[in-house]
């Protein structure tokens, strides 16, 4: 077994994120502040919206969206059951229920088929996911909610630097969610943003990230005069620190870099792995370009080894795999849900492995990955 681990990420910090951090301590100012709100403008024109929204995470932006929709009880939204929990936990945050949609077997995204196929006269609303980084074929799912009169939320957790029809993913959308949590590109240590066009919508949800407040405590401060805050609505405490922001902006100045890296490290894999019998590699969709938040390899039904068996190879070769994304309808919380059938996110949930990728990955270790891969392939 080696002992020269790969891990499956590290995220890409250092001096310039410690004196960041450093220089927001030692200004006095820790709490959401003037940081935030540069952080907010800085990530906002990077994806093209006109308002970021920072809070405390992609599950906290997730819960807001859904409340800025004023949903509750006896209202469903559609969800695709391949992903983090956290997308179907948002939904049952506000009261309304799940209903879990199939994927594309190529993406793991949802189709507007699939959403259809799951649509009542209850569902109000559609939470569509950009797996992995993988982008989601939005144009066409926005061009059906639009015909059934359904808000379209983005989950774009994974996303930041993803690109569809050659925009960033968040150009145009209602309202998308982001995580900087340290698997993301981008990373704050925990931490998310909401991004939408809509002025009204900015306002309220940075009330309500804030305890319903009309004036923020960066705005009482910049005051010369008393003022009096009002809360106007039950609100929450999903605030950002002005220490993360200060991460924040040096990471999105990272941004590029990343992507490029990432993408060429994904080709590379591609290129060492296509000739592999049974594995079937993630690609760019017709429609965009990942960022390779996660490189995950599909596991076909005469691959020599399952995919618990071979994470464990893999491990003992020293690469830290994972398995695949999660279906939460498969999870003990989501045991009693009433669902349809969902053959494909089974089949991708079971069948997948997200291999190691980093920005300061070497060649040599991804020649290791793929060593170890082909030996479990049979050669």
């Amino acid at each position: 077994m080696s002992t020269d681990r790969i891990p499956v990420m590290i995220p890409w910090l250092g001096e310039e994120e410690a004196q960041a951090a450093s220089d927001a301590v030692l200004s006095g100012w820790v709490a959401q502040g003037p940081r935030v709100a540069a952080f907010e403008k800085a990530f906002a024109e990077r994806v093209g919206a006109e308002h970021g929204i920072a809070v405390s995470s992609c599950t906290t932006a997730l819960h807001l969206s859904l409340v800025a929709l004023d949903l509750g009880p006896g209202d469903e939204v559609v969800v695709p059951s391949l992903s983090f929990i956290a997308t179907a936990n948002a939904v049952r945050y506000v009261g309304a229920e799940p209903v879990f949609a199939d994927v594309d077997l190529a993406t793991g995204n949802l189709t507007p088929a699939a959403v259809d196929a799951v649509r009542t006269p209850r569902t109000k609303a559609v939470l569509a996911v950009h797996q992995g980084g993988v982008p989601a074929d939005v144009a066409a799912l926005r061009s059906v909610c639009a015909d059934w009169d359904l808000p379209l939320v983005e989950d774009a957790a994974c996303a930041i630097g993803s690109t569809v029809g050659g925009k960033p993913v968040g150009h145009g959308a209602l309202l998308a969610a982001w995580s900087f949590h340290p698997r993301k590109l981008v990373t704050t240590g925990e931490g998310g943003m909401l991004t939408t066009d809509d002025a009204e919508w900015a306002a309220r949800l940075r009330r309500l990230r804030e305890h319903g407040m009309n004036a923020s405590a960066a705005e009482r401060h910049a005051s010369n005069k008393p003022v009096l805050e009002s809360y106007l609505e039950v609100g929450f405490n999903y605030r950002m620190t002005d220490v993360q922001a200060a991460i924040g902006m040096v990471q999105l100045g990272k941004l590029d870099a990343m992507i490029t890296r990432r993408r060429e490290l994904a080709a590379r894999y591609d290129a060492l792995l296509r000739d592999v019998p049974g594995l079937t590699v993630v690609r760019d969709p017709a429609h965009g370009q990942s960022n390779f938040q996660s490189y995950w390899v599909l596991l076909d039904a005469d691959f020599p080894v399952g995919r618990d068996e071979l994470l464990g190879a893999l491990a003992d070769a020293g690469v830290s795999a994972r398995r695949g994304i999660m279906a939460a309808h498969l999870e003990p919380a989501y045991a009693d849900h009433p669902r349809a059938p969902l053959p494909v996110t089974e089949r991708i949930t079971r069948d997948s492995l997200i291999l190691p990728l980093f920005h300061t990955m070497t060649e040599a270790q991804q020649d290791r990955v793929v060593a170890a891969l082909r030996e479990q392939a049979g050669g």
